[in-house]
């Protein structure tokens, strides 16, 4: 194989084992057999792999494990791959393939962080360079190793903090975000959760309060409570309060979460607030997240509002309402 100057190849066999699950003398053996990946080399002989590389072998791993010959699947696209894994799992447990290799990665949490690190790079320079073919290809590769949770929660919500920071430095402009934004609502369907949530599956909303019109932290929690195992009806953005407590009302929703991402100085966000906690009253648990929440602490505190300080507090608020709720539901049951 000749050398070449491809700068996505970066890394040695023995991260890509790490990374895919798929041993070295394995991965060899496919490169050989059946060219599933194709290696580049450096000046000194060393085989290096790319992001995609990487993403391949972790789907041919799943497709192998289920029964598939290698020298069938291996010159399969990284989408045919990922439809024939979707295509078999059982028409009653349909999971979507960031949820699938979630449950079988076996990378740990320092190890995801690290991997998320690397993309976040990747990741902004094809923001820089608006490049959106770029950015979706790093975000689906992102999504194959890391899960959906690690996704949001270690790259993409790092990169949207750093992105809206460089935006204020002129770094960036606002049509960058919007490509960005884009982007990631093309992958919703790839990122949640398509298990059938049981019927008696506790009940959510997620909106943005009215002035708020930035809605992807309210779609990405929406996502993540999907993920917790919550049946959850999103709306959108900038909805004024009797609309939203008409849709807690509705769904007989137990609790209700808000993204706040720009601060404001006017009384609009916090006025909102007051009337939603008034109109939903104290059944229903209020939820405040979103990069601008801390700049409305105030009337949190005085509402009662749980202000969620990252995805990680989200899921344990998430897991303690839920087995609240579970309680609340036995005890009418009985």
């Amino acid at each position: 194989m000749t050398v070449t100057n491809d700068d996505s190849a970066q890394y040695l066999i023995r991260t890509v084992s790490k990374r895919s699950g798929v041993k070295s003398d394995l991965v060899r053996a496919w490169e050989r057999r059946y060219q599933a990946v194709n290696p580049v080399r450096t000046a000194g002989g060393h085989r290096v792999y790319t992001d995609q590389d990487i993403a391949r072998l972790k789907l041919l791993n799943e497709a192998t494990n289920n029964g598939h010959s290698i020298s069938q699947i291996a010159q399969l696209s990284l989408d045919d791959l990922k439809q024939l894994i979707k295509e078999e799992l059982p028409a009653s447990n349909q999971e979507s393939i960031a949820e699938l290799v979630k449950t079988t990665s076996t990378a740990g949490t320092k190890d995801r962080y690290e991997i998320a690190q690397a993309y976040n790079d990747k990741c902004y320079a094809a923001v820089l360079a608006f490049d959106a073919q770029a950015l979706e290809s790093h975000f689906e590769n992102a999504i194959v190793e890391l899960g959906s949770e690690a996704f949001i929660e270690f790259l993409l919500s790092p990169l949207l903090t750093k992105i809206g920071e460089r935006w204020k430095t002129g770094e960036l402009r606002p049509v960058h975000e919007h490509m960005t934004s884009s982007v990631i609502r093309s992958l919703t369907y790839i990122l949640r959760n398509n298990n059938p949530c049981p019927p008696n599956a506790p009940r959510m909303i997620v909106s943005t309060p009215i002035g708020q019109l930035h809605e992807l932290g309210a779609l990405l929690a929406a996502i993540m409570a999907e993920l917790c195992g919550w049946q959850v009806t999103y709306l959108g953005a900038n909805l004024p309060a009797e609309e939203i407590a008409a849709a807690v009302r509705y769904t007989n929703a137990c609790a209700l979460t808000l993204s706040i991402s720009f601060a404001t100085e006017d009384n609009i966000v916090a006025k909102e607030i007051r009337r939603i906690k008034k109109l939903i009253g104290n059944e229903v648990t209020l939820i405040v997240g979103g990069r601008a929440a801390s700049h409305f602490q105030g009337v949190l505190t005085e509402v009662g509002v749980a202000n969620i300080q990252g995805y990680a507090h989200f899921r344990e608020l998430l897991k303690q309402l839920a087995t609240e709720y579970r309680a609340r539901e036995k005890i009418l049951i009985n």
